[in-house]
């Protein structure tokens, strides 16, 4: 009989807006920003072990370490000692999400692994609980491990649900850099007043989201795209494709999002982008909205 194994998928993270509002005396940002989640993901296996191992396979498996250095490895060391207990498992990562590209992917990854240990292991943590575990591995881990839209406040540990949003044809897009959050963090010029959003409109279409959604922004945009040119042209390539009403960076980058009305529009968009630049990752899709 064939050992028991639990598998999770870790969803790229779609930050449509980051606003930084202040630096605390530690040294940590606070930030306020709606994320949502793509239908493109890694994968976390998890299974027993003797001692804890991880294995990276999947077409960016030579960009993450198989070490100590990995979220996956540091989330499953913690959750042990949350447990008390030893961090017996063999971990399996299918790495499908491009490297330090502002998707979360490493927090996902990490957010899969609490999940499928949790099984594997028959904590049946509560979900706020395994959260705190997270934050303690990254401050976008807890929003990865709820995986709807969110509006994520504080470090990452206030977390809204989003009612009311509308599904969104996305075309994700990366140029192929990569680029580091310290870094970007450590060039951010902090605004001279914090933006204060508009009140979420009730229920909008995705062209109301998309005139809600400009009058926002992302601050890391500024300061990522100093170190990270290529970041400018892959959104001037996206405002300039037929039916794009919105394009901005994810997260630190470099990965940048154009938002369409429709399926069919996003689709030409995206073999349109393909044609004019081959080598960039891309992943187009109907993002789910929230009731």
């Amino acid at each position: 009989m064939a050992e028991p194994s639990v598998t999770r998928t870790a969803a790229a993270k779609v930050n449509l807006d980051l606003l930084v509002t202040g630096r605390r005396a530690d040294g940590y940002h606070e930030l306020d920003s709606l994320t949502v989640f793509a239908g493109i993901a890694d994968r976390v296996t998890a299974g027993p072990g003797d001692g804890l191992r991880l294995v990276v396979e999947g077409p960016y498996a030579a960009q993450v370490p198989a070490s100590g250095d990995n979220l996956v490895v540091q989330a499953a060391e913690e959750l042990a000692w949350a447990a008390r207990r030893r961090p017996d498992a063999t971990l399996r990562l299918v790495k499908r999400l491009p490297v330090a590209a502002g998707l979360g992917g490493g927090s996902a990854d990490a957010a899969a692994t609490l999940s499928a240990l949790d099984a594997l292991w028959g904590l049946q943590f509560p979900p706020e609980r395994l959260r705190d575990v997270g934050l303690a591995v990254g401050a976008d881990v807890p929003v990865c491990l709820y995986g709807r839209p969110a509006r994520m406040r504080g470090l990452g540990e206030r977390l809204d649900p989003v009612r009311g949003l509308p599904d969104l044809p996305l075309l994700l897009v990366n140029p192929g850099v990569q680029v580091a959050t310290a870094e970007v963090f450590r060039a951010l010029r902090l605004p001279d007043e914090p933006l204060e959003r508009e009140p979420f409109p009730a229920h909008p279409s995705v062209l109301q989201l998309a005139a809600w959604l400009a009058t926002s922004r992302n601050d890391l945009e500024p300061p990522a795209i100093e170190l990270a040119p290529a970041i400018a042209t892959a959104l001037e390539l996206l405002r300039g494709l037929p039916g794009c009403h919105l394009a901005r960076m994810s997260g630190s980058g470099a990965t940048c999002w154009g938002l369409f009305t429709t399926e069919p529009a996003l689709r030409a968009a995206e073999a349109r982008l393909a044609a004019m630049q081959p080598a960039w990752w891309r992943w187009a899709g109907v993002v789910p909205g929230s009731l």
